[in-house]
């Protein structure tokens, strides 16, 4: 069972089945938080549907954006043969 599990996420064949799933976990979160109840949101934007999904990719990309403009400009990273 575990070796079919660690097969699945670290085999490049099933890379398209691995997609289809994140697609599909997505797409269902996104229908969930339609049916969540709204009327105790504090803030206007609170009420939007998917508003959770979008502030959440929306801040892990600029956190990417921002820890790799970090670790560039401010020396944190190496060249790959640094210590050689």
């Amino acid at each position: 069972m575990i070796k079919r599990i660690v097969d699945f996420f670290g085999d490049e064949e099933h890379a398209r089945q691995r997609r289809r799933l994140f697609y599909l976990v997505l797409v269902l979160i996104v229908i969930a938080d339609f049916l969540v109840p709204r009327e105790h949101a504090e803030y206007p934007w609170e009420r939007l549907p998917g508003w959770s999904a979008v502030y959440g990719f929306v801040s892990c990309v600029l956190l990417i954006f921002v820890s790799k403009f970090l670790g560039h400009q401010g020396g944190l990273m190496r060249r790959e043969d640094y210590y050689d």
